[in-house]
C-alpha cells in the first residue's frame, strides 16, 4: 500500500515538473522583451544625458571672451567620446557664430544609430535625441534703449 503512494507521488511530481517547463517556455519571450525595453531606454536615456551634457559643456567654452570655434569643437568631441560614435555618422552638433551675443549649441544623434537592438525596440524614422543649451557671452553689455 505504501509503495502504491509513493509511486503515485513520484508521476505527480513529473507531471508538475512538465507544465512548470511549458510554462517557462511561454513566459520567457515576454520577460526577455520587456528586459530589453528597459535596457534601451535606459541606454536612450543615458545617450541623451550625455548629448545635452556635450552642449553644456560646449557652451560654457563658446561664452568665454577668448574662445575659439576649434576649442568649443574638441570639447564637445571630449565629452561625446566615452559614448564610442564618431561624429557625422553617430552624432553631430551644431553651434552659433562665436562673435554672437548668445551662444546656442544643440548636439543630435539618430535614436536609429544610438539604439542598442538597431531599433527593433526603439525606433523612429527622422526621429533624433537633441540636447540644446544657450548661454549668453560673457562680458557683453545689452543695448540699452
Amino acid at each position: 500500500m505504501r509503495r502504491l503512494k509513493f509511486q503515485r507521488m513520484k508521476v505527480r511530481s513529473r507531471e508538475r515538473r512538465g507544465s512548470a517547463v511549458v510554462e517557462f517556455a511561454v513566459i520567457l519571450p515576454l520577460l526577455l522583451t520587456l528586459l530589453m525595453g528597459i535596457i534601451e531606454f535606459g541606454w536612450v536615456f543615458m545617450v541623451r544625458q550625455t548629448l545635452t551634457n556635450a552642449a553644456r559643456e560646449g557652451c560654457r567654452i563658446a561664452v568665454l571672451n577668448t574662445a575659439t570655434e576649434d576649442d568649443v569643437a574638441t570639447r564637445i568631441r571630449e565629452v561625446m567620446a566615452p559614448l564610442g560614435y564618431t561624429e557625422g555618422s553617430g552624432w553631430s552638433f551644431t553651434a552659433s557664430a562665436i562673435d554672437a551675443e548668445t551662444q546656442d549649441i544643440a548636439v543630435s544623434a539618430s535614436i536609429d544609430v544610438v539604439s542598442i537592438t538597431g531599433g527593433y525596440i526603439l525606433s523612429g524614422e527622422g526621429y533624433d535625441l537633441v540636447g540644446r543649451s544657450t548661454m549668453r557671452k560673457e562680458g557683453v553689455i545689452a543695448a540699452q534703449q
